[in-house]
């Protein structure tokens, strides 16, 4: 009877010991905390991450560093929190291409997106844009961009954030769709795809627009359609692709934090809360817009159900335009 009493008195404190750090969310973060990019500097992810991360050092009481991990198609970065210490002190700003669209596009991926990982909290969710090099493409409708495209007989060629991007997928959809052909360039993030449509390297490609943004100020890149089912405010002028007879090619560049699966609730919960309190600042709001970004936020549930509709939604339209990379 004196063993079993003592085992009930010593269980609370080996249960508290044995519990996982900073499982209480008042108590986190106790250390920096670290937003894995993957993705380049100037990237629109980088641009979002850098825009958070000091608000929340404020908010936080820590230092909150960006670090830009970028290549294998978002792959590299996201597998860094994948393989975290499961404290929520490391966590990733991930998006579509290495979170929804890896499984079915490569036959090995270093992380099961699924297990390893935990939704944490949506940041932004906007179209891309088909833009295309204004010198030597004559396009300036979508209709015009697909005869000059069929007229070049398989010569256009285009750029990519990287394969299996989302930038990838959607000029394939479309192409699949319009019934064109075409070279995919991928690079190595936003920033050097969109100086390779402004320099002519490429004629076009399909991406979300801040890395366009200067150079169609500077009149070298022409911004033709989104690929939202509505238009966007941002971008009010232009029009959908759907409105152009290509209602099959709804493409959403999203992103989200992402941290290790093991993740507490509780610090999840903090997470998600803080940065839903900065989507809804009318600072970030602007600055997002500006950049063409529509700020979302929502529940940790909200991102999982995304994810989880994305997979079954792209699964057989990968499979059905045959792009497989290894």
């Amino acid at each position: 009877m004196t063993t079993r009493r003592s085992l009930l008195l010593w269980l609370p404190l080996v249960t508290a010991l044995a519990a996982p750090p900073c499982a209480r969310a008042e108590t986190w973060p106790s250390k920096p905390v670290k937003i894995v990019v993957p993705a380049p500097p100037g990237s629109s992810l980088d641009n979002i991450a850098r825009l958070l991360s000091d608000r929340l050092a404020e908010r936080w009481g820590q230092p909150v560093v960006v670090e830009n991990k970028p290549g294998a198609g978002g792959m590299l970065g996201t597998d860094v929190a994948a393989k975290a210490v499961p404290d929520g002190h490391t966590m990733v700003l991930s998006f579509n291409g290495p979170i929804a669209f890896a499984p079915f596009l490569y036959s090995k991926v270093p992380y099961d997106a699924a297990k390893d990982l935990a939704p944490v909290v949506m940041t932004t969710s906007q179209p891309n844009v088909l833009a295309v090099n204004a010198a030597k493409v004559p396009a300036k409708t979508v209709k015009e961009f697909v005869d000059w495209a069929k007229a070049g007989n398989g010569t256009m060629n285009y750029a990519s954030l990287g394969n299996g991007s989302s930038a990838h997928l959607t000029m394939e959809l479309f192409m699949a769709e319009a019934g064109l052909k075409g070279t995919h360039i991928p690079y190595n993030g936003s920033p050097p795809a969109a100086l390779a449509v402004a320099q002519g390297d490429v004629d076009a490609t399909f991406m979300v627009a801040p890395a366009l943004l200067p150079h169609v100020k500077s009149g070298k890149v022409r911004l033709i359609a989104v690929s939202s089912a509505q238009p966007v405010e941002s971008m009010k002028d232009l029009p959908t692709l759907a409105s152009a007879g290509y209602k099959a090619v709804e493409s959403m560049a999203w992103n989200g934090l992402f941290v290790q699966a093991a993740t507490p609730a509780p610090v999840i919960a903090k997470i998600n809360a803080d940065v839903n309190a900065l989507l809804a600042d009318s600072a970030v709001r602007t600055a997002l817009d500006n950049q063409g970004l529509t700020p979302v936020g929502g529940s940790a549930a909200d991102l999982k159900h995304l994810v989880e509709a994305e997979q079954k939604r792209w699964a057989p339209i990968i499979t059905k335009i045959g792009v497989k990379l290894d």
